[in-house]
């Protein structure tokens, strides 16, 4: 901390600030986040929308997504449990800063506020609908997934995991200015989850993505066969993603991987640790993988990956709690 740290933080005191959460994984960050700012008041809210997809939201047409009633009660099962204070849709402050997960999207109440994007891990290919969306900029960026993270341009920062994604976003078109190098938490320690109680080892996990979920191609069948090969005679698990409709995944992997393990719960980052050969599609725990040095299968080229690869800092949430300090006290 900097000999500057305790006038920063009297100014600071009682700023209020407001993180938008959503999966487990951008509602721990938050949490982490949050947690390295005592001397704000922190509140949470389940991610949430305007306009037309409120109205989808309401018409039960977004249940796979982080709108969707089974993971906003996820999210604030969460929460509570951690006794986090609660403001749902962020309607009850006025807030000095709002944290957010996910740029896809950006709700018009914030939309006046110091707002600060954190990066939440893999981004999608830059795909058919990413250049849609680039081309034609009336088309909502939500229709490019995640590919499209820091295209809106209405945050003050943007907080990425490693100097390999400072250089993409760039080159996607996002103001270098705005970017910050801090690290990204839940990616920031990879070695720590080698402590764990996961009772298995020395498997073959596949972790699977909710790209169908997405309306994204996926050739699942392919998927689960080549994770078949690669494992031979070693136990073979499978992590299915959060969004996934967990009954069709796991019919599927029945039928083509019949002595597979399968569990829709669980720690995937401890599993990663404990295995000896990831195999991934879309998902961020290729670089947990990578980080741990394990033997790793991704959709992505694993050289660009590395590139890619969150800092190993073990300090993220503080770097990023920095950047709320010096956006706030800046006054902008």
């Amino acid at each position: 901390m900097s000999v500057n740290a305790p006038a920063v933080l009297h100014h600071n005191a009682g700023r209020k600030v407001l993180c938008i959460c959503g999966s487990i994984n951008q509602t721990s960050q938050m949490a982490e986040i949050a947690g390295e700012l005592p001397e704000c008041e922190c509140y949470f809210t389940p991610h949430y929308a305007d306009g037309l997809l409120e109205l989808a939201r309401r018409a039960g047409l977004l249940e796979r997504t982080v709108l969707g009633d089974r993971l906003v009660a996820r999210c604030l099962a969460y929460l509570e449990a951690r006794s986090l204070r609660i403001d749902l849709r962020g309607t009850h402050h006025e807030y000095d800063l709002v944290l957010i997960p996910s740029d896809l999207t950006v709700q018009r109440n914030i939309r006046r506020r110091n707002i600060i994007l954190v990066q939440e891990g893999m981004t999608d290919p830059e795909n058919f609908r990413y250049r849609l969306v680039r081309t034609f900029r009336f088309l909502p960026r939500w229709l490019a997934s995640t590919a499209a993270t820091g295209l809106s341009d209405l945050y003050h920062r943007f907080c990425v995991a490693s100097e390999g994604y400072r250089d993409l976003f760039i080159r996607k078109g996002v103001r270098p200015e705005k970017i910050v190098v801090t690290g990204i938490p839940n990616f920031d320690n990879c070695a720590s989850f080698l402590n764990n109680r996961f009772p298995h080892r020395h498997y073959v996990l596949a972790c699977t993505s909710d790209a169908r979920e997405t309306l994204a191609h996926e050739n699942r069948k392919a998927f689960i066969r080549k994770a078949v090969a690669i494992a031979r005679n070693r136990q073979l698990i499978f992590k299915l993603h959060p969004n996934e409709d967990v009954r069709r995944a796991t019919r599927e992997i029945r039928s083509h991987a019949p002595g597979a393990l399968v569990f829709e719960d669980g720690n995937a980052s401890e599993m990663v640790a404990n295995c000896d050969v990831l195999i991934t599609h879309l998902s961020s725990t290729a670089y947990i993988g990578l980080a741990l040095g394990k033997e790793v299968y991704s959709t992505f080229d694993l050289d660009t990956l590395r590139t890619l690869l969150p800092l190993q800092n073990a300090s993220a949430g503080r770097n990023i709690a920095r950047v709320c300090r010096e956006l706030i006290g800046a006054g902008h």
